[in-house]
């Protein structure tokens, strides 16, 4: 029985006992039923919307080396087994700006997925939604080149590939995603 039945179960007999309380010879008893009965089924609900279990955990920030710690974000946040990746774009660590190669950029933007994913215990295989923002529509079969040689075999994650208006730094795709270890 799932937890909204029990909640809902305990609610219509706190709400019984409140309609037809006149209806008790013993007003006093049913007073103090209903009130704590009340606050239970209350706390029970709100207590499993909030998700407060095991595996809903603390946070995890993951900041790698190679990030500029002055950044005000993490690479990647770890909630329970929910790893949040932050958008990336392909910068040449050399000159600060994306490199003239459309495959280097990629490969620099899906090795730092790889590398967040790693510090979480993960791998390109946990993930299991991928957002890709590109200005330039025409660029979706040179990035998809690259981009399937990081998966194992045809199980790719969900994915939208959204025409935006210009990246920072000059960058042609910013990549996010969500990864779920099993």
């Amino acid at each position: 029985m799932s937890i909204f039945c029990v909640c809902k179960e305990a609610l219509d007999a706190t709400l019984t006992c409140l309609i037809y309380r006149e209806e008790f010879a013993m007003r006093g008893i049913v007073r103090l039923i209903a009130l704590p009965l009340t606050v239970g089924v209350v706390l029970v609900f709100v207590l499993g919307v909030v998700g407060f279990s095991k595996e809903s955990g603390e946070r995890r920030h993951i900041k790698l080396a190679s990030s500029n710690p002055d950044l005000p974000f993490s690479d990647g946040v770890l909630v329970g087994k929910t790893l949040y990746l932050a958008g990336r774009i392909g910068i040449d660590s050399d000159t600060g700006k994306p490199p003239s190669s459309i495959e280097k950029e990629v490969r620099i933007i899906l090795d730092g997925l790889k590398a967040t994913l790693e510090a979480a215990d993960m791998t390109m295989n946990d993930l299991v939604a991928v957002e890709v923002h590109c200005p330039d529509m025409s660029l979706y079969g040179q990035f998809n080149d690259v981009y399937r040689t990081y998966f194992n075999g045809n199980d790719f994650p969900a994915r939208a590939f959204i025409g935006s208006g210009p990246l920072i730094f000059g960058g042609r795709f910013e990549v996010k995603g969500i990864a779920v270890k099993d």
